[in-house]
């Protein structure tokens, strides 16, 4: 029996990153949908269930993503879900004193914009566990 597309969210209040990002992962077999804040984001995982989270964390207020995180984490229904974050808070915040590979958000990978899609495409197809082809079949 085939098995359902991955669901992926992506929020982002930049409508083109959403857009690129969302052309390509559905040309790699994903099913997206997408918010532009962390209030439609939240919203949006509740009603979609989504395999995995893409989120910004700067976007109409600059910590507005890791409150969303929290949000998230806090969250029975959400908790589970894995979250990227996609983010230029390093090239807006050089300075910023935590390092993104510390887990102080509740994030599962962090990935700087301009974000290296091979790279995030083989996190989301390892955490999801395998890849999902144009049929929407699993592979092993």
């Amino acid at each position: 029996m085939p098995h359902a597309r991955p669901k992926l969210l992506i929020v982002d209040d930049d409508a083109d990153f959403r857009e690129s990002l969302a052309a390509f992962l559905q040309a790699h077999g994903y099913e997206v949908v997408h918010a532009a804040n962390s209030e439609q984001g939240l919203l949006r995982a509740r009603l979609e269930k989504p395999a995995l989270i893409i989120m910004d964390l700067m976007m109409n207020e600059r910590t507005e993503g890791c409150f969303a995180i929290q949000q998230i984490r806090s969250s029975p229904e959400l908790r589970d879900v894995p979250v990227f974050v996609a983010s230029a808070l390093y090239q807006r915040a050089p300075d910023f004193g935590i390092p993104p590979e510390r887990s102080w958000l509740g994030h599962d990978e962090f990935f700087a914009k301009p974000v290296d899609l091979p790279r995030l495409l083989e996190a989301i197809r390892r955490r999801l566990g395998g890849q999902p082809t144009p049929t929407g079949e699993a592979q092993p």
